[in-house]
């Protein structure tokens, strides 16, 4: 297996962040993503990485300092989780996940918690895996996220959504909004060009919303605070592709139907 590295304060100008290496398009935003994440190295987040030029890679820290919406204290929470293509099924996954289980050993955590779809969601990790691994469901919302928990401790407190993503709504209930943030370096692209040009051609109410702080995002109405997006106050989908003019009547149709 090749080697695993960890990105910090002094490699990550040289490094790179596994998505949108080449996408000239979104090379602001993948600027922005290394920014997010020299300051999150300061709260204990960490990035591993595959040393090579790929996407296998994990991020996580500890869940009081997470930019979602849960309540897990002195829990490590698992961000985004990838192992792509030639690298699937070479024990990859299970490598990177046993390396945040031991970190959060050392740091005398509960466990281990992540946030997936109850079905497959875009940018978002494989829950049926996560579930293959040990970890349990622990709470689910009606807009299709679930919970999901690694004990280490039995005595740990269980953790749970906070209360702004209960509902599966937004505050504002016409037209087409979006959450994001720069944990991702696709998403401030398509958030706020891509799908600018796609309301416009079709008369869609746009209002977009940066997630640029923890609070803010431990307050957000959807746990997928890279991307959310909701259609008159109902969350939709966590697909960035659904910015896209080709993607959104197809994306949208599919939901709603």
């Amino acid at each position: 297996m090749e080697k695993l590295i960890d990105l910090n304060t002094e490699n990550i100008s040289e490094e790179h962040i596994c998505c949108a290496i080449s996408d000239k398009k979104c090379s602001d935003s993948y600027q922005a993503k290394k920014e997010w994440l020299s300051r999150e190295f300061n709260n204990g987040y960490i990035f591993r990485r595959i040393n090579e030029r790929a996407k296998v890679f994990i991020e996580y820290g500890p869940a009081e300092k997470a930019w979602i919406p849960i309540t897990a204290p002195n829990y490590m929470n698992i961000n985004c989780f990838w192992v792509s293509g030639k690298y699937k099924k070479n024990g990859y996954g299970k490598e990177l996940l046993n390396s945040a289980i031991n970190d959060a050993k050392k740091q005398g955590m509960d466990g281990l918690v992540t946030v997936v779809g109850t079905k497959k969601f875009n940018f978002m990790s494989d829950g049926k895996w996560f579930l293959k691994q040990g970890f349990e469901e622990v709470e689910k919302t009606s807009s299709g996220f679930s919970l999901l928990v690694k004990k280490i401790k039995s005595s740990g407190k269980i953790p749970a959504f906070n209360e702004s993503v209960k509902s599966g709504e937004c505050e504002e209930k016409r037209g087409i909004v979006v959450y994001y943030s720069n944990r991702c370096p696709f998403a401030e692209f398509h958030a706020k060009n891509s799908l600018l040009e796609t309301v416009k051609n079709r008369n869609l109410p746009l209002k977009i919303i940066k997630l640029e702080t923890m609070a803010q995002a431990q307050s957000a109405p959807s746990p997928a605070t890279i991307f959310s997006l909701f259609y008159n106050g109902k969350f939709i989908t966590t697909d960035i592709s659904i910015c896209m003019d080709v993607k959104f009547d197809k994306i949208v149709n599919k939901i709603l139907n």
